[in-house]
Parts: C-alpha cells; sequence; structure tokens
C-alpha cells in the first residue's frame, strides 16, 4: 500500500496563508502606526471575548433556567475565566496603543 504525503494536506491551507500574509506585511511595514492598528484589533478581540462569554451565560439562565447551585457556579466560573482572558486582551492591546504613541512621538 503506497503512503501519500502529509504535504498534500498543506496545499489546501496555501491559499489562506497567502491571503491572509498580506495584511501581516503591511501592519509590519506601517511601523509603529501598525502597532497602533494591530492594538486597537486585539482589544476590539477582548471586548468580543467578554461580551461572548456573557452572552453564553445570560443564554443558559434564559433557555434552560436557573438550574442547580453547582452548575450555576461551574457556568458563571466560566463566565469569569473568559472575562479575565478579554480583560488580559484589553490590557496588552492598551500597552500596545500606549507603546506605539510612545514610539510615535519619540521616533527619530
Amino acid at each position: 500500500m503506497r503512503r501519500q504525503s502529509e504535504t498534500l494536506l498543506l496545499v489546501p491551507l496555501l491559499p489562506i496563508f497567502l491571503i491572509g500574509m498580506f495584511p501581516m506585511v503591511v501592519i509590519a511595514l506601517l511601523g509603529f502606526f501598525g502597532l497602533a492598528l494591530f492594538g486597537v484589533l486585539v482589544i476590539c478581540v477582548g471586548l468580543a471575548s467578554s461580551n461572548e462569554a456573557h452572552d453564553n451565560f445570560n443564554h443558559d439562565v434564559i433557555v434552560n433556567g436557573y438550574s442547580r447551585g453547582s452548575e450555576r457556579k461551574a457556568r458563571a466560573s466560566d463566565m469569569h475565566l473568559a472575562t479575565r482572558l478579554g480583560l488580559r486582551l484589553e490590557a496588552v492591546g492598551a500597552a500596545m496603543v500606549l507603546t506605539a504613541a510612545i514610539g510615535l512621538c519619540y521616533a527619530p
């Protein structure tokens, strides 16, 4: 029996890589403005993550009603974990924007 090459698995992903490579190169070429743009995108991802966690928790409460205490605590714990991740992403994004602003002000 002939064994297939693993590189054939990567061939369908090549167009996605080529399309995604262009924005990353443009952001890198923009310098500090690109860093600020990337920071804003990271902040948006953090906000979306927090909103999605709250949405999932609220959906469970509305659709399934209030469940037992242990299950409710587990769902609340999952929500808080996702919210903390979102807050970390927002902090990292704000630090990137701040670093870009300082770089733009002090760049030669």
